[in-house]
């Protein structure tokens, strides 16, 4: 009997060993389901996240300031830039100094036709009166043909720009017909306030600002032409290595409206705070906002908006080449 429950016993444990063997060299779907989610983890393992922003990049502020980054991209380095305008930002994002940034419907045109490195990954609808042509208050220009010959102060290549182009459009009045000063816009708004310049084409925060304490007047604003969009720009060479990472800025980028439209005052102060704002003029740019402002993937009308405005600057001699929008937009596989 001792010999048959040693024998037994010798049996059991060799079998049970052929089982673990067996299992060792046949992966179950839960290890096989594990090592994939490894690979894609070291595939997808963000270091280092660089975001540029601006003044008016609300829901990027509220992004930073409640740490939406961070829950997405943990353990990684959420770096933050701050650009004065869009085409700045741009040159800083072809380089590869940054991997995401916001910025108007201008600057990416100016960009691809350059040549620069970027794709359209988001857009978010530009709120309507956010830009305005604004002139001293004592100016005696009463309509759009009294600028004629004027001059007229704006940053090359942001969204004043295309801005203004339509409103020489609408003037009847070429680029030929004014003498356009490049400037950014603190440096505009010095020209304006001495007198070296005879108008401003400038968008938010920094018209709230100019409106409130400024003593001008508004000539023209963005609400009296079709719908125009702002966009999220991503570096190709960040989102080829990284393709989960515009989905995660997008979220957060949402979560950040989601929070501003439950925390009204508090976005004022933030807004107040990290622009350097007084109350009444955060208060202002932020009433202009839509409500909500979601971050929305790239369509077809988006497309054919910009392409419109860049055959616009093409046929004007805006920018040296005719570009097409469509081939800088992020591809799906990358999102």
């Amino acid at each position: 009997m001792g010999l048959f429950k040693s024998f037994s016993l010798v049996g059991i444990t060799a079998v049970s060993l052929g089982l673990v063997a067996c299992e060792k060299n046949q992966p179950t779907e839960q290890n096989k389901t594990n090592t994939a989610t490894a690979s894609e983890q070291k595939k997808d393992d963000v270091k280092t996240v660089s975001i540029g922003f601006q003044k008016s990049s609300l829901n990027l502020l509220v992004a930073r300031e409640q740490k939406l980054l961070e829950s997405q991209f943990p353990g990684a380095k959420i770096e933050w830039r701050e650009f004065p305008a869009g085409p700045q930002m741009l040159e800083a994002l072809a380089v590869g100094a940054v991997d995401f940034g916001a910025v108007g419907n201008t600057p990416p045109i100016f960009a691809q036709s350059a040549d620069k490195n970027l794709n359209y990954a988001a857009y978010e609808v530009y709120p309507g009166s956010s830009l305005g042509l604004v002139l001293p208050e004592k100016s005696n220009i009463t309509d759009l043909s009294g600028l004629k010959g004027k001059r007229i102060a704006l940053q090359k290549g942001s969204s004043a720009h295309e801005f203004l182009a339509k409103v020489l459009q609408k003037a009847g009045l070429t680029w030929q017909d004014i003498q356009p000063i490049w400037l950014p816009p603190a440096d505009a708004r010095a020209a304006l306030d001495k007198g070296s310049v005879d108008a401003w084409a400038i968008w938010d925060p920094f018209l709230s600002a100019v409106e409130l304490n400024g003593h001008v007047k508004v000539l023209i604003d963005s609400q009296v032409f079709p719908k125009t969009y702002s966009y999220y720009i991503s570096n190709p060479s960040f989102t080829t290595v990284h393709p989960d990472a515009v989905n995660k800025v997008i979220k957060s980028l949402n979560e950040a409206d989601q929070w501003i439209l439950k925390n009204q005052t508090a976005a004022v102060e933030l807004y107040g705070k990290s622009t350097g704002l007084v109350p009444e003029v955060a208060k202002r740019a932020l009433d202009r906002r839509l409500k909500p402002s979601p971050i929305l993937a790239i369509n077809s009308e988006v497309i054919q908006s910009q392409q419109k405005i860049a055959d616009l600057f093409y046929t004007e001699k805006l920018i040296p080449k005719k570009i097409n929008v469509q081939d800088a937009v992020l591809s799906a596989d990358n999102k």
